[in-house]
């Protein structure tokens, strides 16, 4: 941290809560004193911070929203968290869950508090318990971290948010650097506890200041807590989806050549993921990588509202420009299990020639992430949707394949490899790719005509935005029709004969 006053608890509660809409929630009681002095310090605590405790819970309004605030206070004896601290948080997110409420929680804290030892160290196993049955329960436990957060304190409440930001500059860590240094001697390395570095490696989502708190939160609980919407030009729940070419409209004469297909989805003009969300999407946050310590920006993940629709999307962005890691598919399986637990349906996004093919990728269990990918989709107990926006190539595709509903551009393709792999392994020669494009039967065209694809959706053509548009209208459409169970058709579409 930078700035010369550190946040209080208050200031925090001031700057994230609609005004005057927080209501304190009662601490719990002190447990008995032991340590010599400590009822003196815990006095002097509390005059100087202001507060009971070194955590102050409560209800209050963020943008309207009903949410409770679990917020650290780090003047009190540095934010530690003794007995009376841990049954707070415990307490406070207990009835969070009760009253359906949304958690934010701010941490700011060294750890355990040194001066209870043991039994206070013990009292933070039950607030991880608490946290995962609030979000069994299907609500959203968001977390803002605050410099510093450390030691036990991160360990628990710190790092179970289902989405985690922190404030500018501010250290996170598992190990205090003072710490560090006593008792190996040397200094931690520079750098390595800082928000922005946590970010870079998928430890955390973003780095968001005091003043963007708010705004932040508004635009996170919009996308997991309010009621679906319409919005203009959309689709309502029970309607049909609109401007959608059936395959058996599209005769043998015009449907399109398998290699113009292919070279069309490699257009560097041709609109991805991005564009989509821009065109299509709402109340966009997106994630960082695995949140437990990998990235792979080629993946990309968000909850947003897409057609008025909560969402959660996963995708594969073209405009990185290179295939996806296992990290990658890390990532995605990170937004299912998303979808899982806020009870959100999940839009994937494929449009990749493939994931990445190296030896980092085998040591890092691209097979078998690819393998998770498909078990986890197969079973996902929320509505799938898929949009197959280009090239679908290999394995990387097939992990983001199995939905209740699979629209696709209509000059989209899948194929094992890309046509010039599939080429070297029948021919011999890449030089006949054209020719293995025309024979596989890649296109989306032809896969409606097998069953795969529900919905042809058109290509970008010369209006790309009108285009983008059409598949917001089908993609709010399909996520709007769905139940709370996997379909059949979700794998069984995939079963098909020449």
């Amino acid at each position: 941290m930078t700035s010369e006053r550190r946040p209080t608890a208050a200031d925090v509660i001031t700057a994230v809560a609609d005004p005057d809409s927080f209501v304190a929630w009662s601490t719990a009681p002190d447990p008995a004193e032991t340590a010599e002095g400590y009822a003196g310090s815990l006095q002097l605590a509390r005059a100087n911070a202001q507060t009971q405790e070194s955590v102050v819970v409560g209800a209050a309004t963020i943008g309207g929203r009903p949410v409770a605030l679990v917020v650290g206070e780090f003047g009190f004896l540095a934010g530690s968290v003794g007995m009376a601290a841990a049954d707070t948080i415990r307490s406070a997110v207990a009835r969070a869950t009760r009253e359906g409420l949304p958690v934010l929680a701010a941490p700011a804290s060294g750890g355990t508090r040194m001066q209870e030892g043991t039994p206070a160290f013990l009292r933070l196993v039950p607030i991880a318990g608490v946290v995962a049955a609030h979000r069994r329960a299907g609500l959203a436990f968001l977390v803002w971290l605050r410099d510093p957060t450390t030691g036990g304190v991160q360990a628990t409440w710190g790092s179970l948010g289902q989405v985690t930001a922190a404030e500018p500059g501010a250290l996170i860590g598992f190990l205090g650097p003072r710490v560090f240094s006593a008792v190996f001697g040397a200094e931690f390395p520079a750098g390595v506890q800082t928000a922005e570095n946590l970010v870079r490696v998928g430890v955390i989502d973003s780095v968001v200041a005091l003043n963007e708190v708010r705004a932040w939160a508004e635009r996170l609980l919009a996308a997991v807590v309010d009621p679906d919407t319409t919005e203009p030009g959309g689709v309502d729940a029970g309607g049909a989806p609109a401007n959608s070419a059936a395959a058996d409209e599209i005769g043998a004469a015009n449907e399109p050549d398998g290699w113009e297909c292919v070279l069309a989805t490699r257009s560097v003009d041709r609109p991805g993921l991005r564009e989509f969300l821009d065109a299509t999407a709402a109340e966009v946050t997106i994630l960082s990588g695995t949140g437990e310590g990998g990235r792979d920006d080629a993946i990309l993940l968000a909850l947003a509202r897409v057609g008025g629709r909560r969402a959660v999307v996963v995708g594969q962005d073209r405009s990185v420009g290179r295939a996806f890691g296992p990290d990658g598919l890390r990532t995605a399986r990170r937004g299912y299990r998303l979808a899982a637990e806020l009870g959100l349906p999940l839009l994937t996004v494929v449009d990749t020639e493939g994931a990445e093919l190296s030896a980092s990728a085998e040591e890092g269990a691209m097979a078998g992430e690819i393998a998770r990918s498909l078990a986890e989709l197969s079973e996902l107990p929320t509505r799938v949707v898929s949009l197959l926006l280009g090239s679908g190539c290999g394995g990387g595709a097939l992990a983001m394949l199995p939905a209740d509903l699979l629209v696709a551009a209509s000059d989209s393709w899948i194929t094992p490899l890309p046509p010039e792999g599939a080429s070297a392994i029948v021919h011999r020669t890449i030089d006949r790719a054209p020719e293995l494009a025309r024979q596989q039967q890649i296109t989306a065209v032809q896969l409606a005509h097998l069953g795969v694809i529900d919905v042809l959706l058109g290509t970008p053509g010369d209006d790309p935005a009108e285009f983008l548009h059409r598949c917001g209208r089908e993609v709010a459409a399909g996520l709007a029709m769905g139940s709370s169970t996997p379909s059949t058709r979700r794998v069984s579409r995939f079963v098909v004969s020449p």
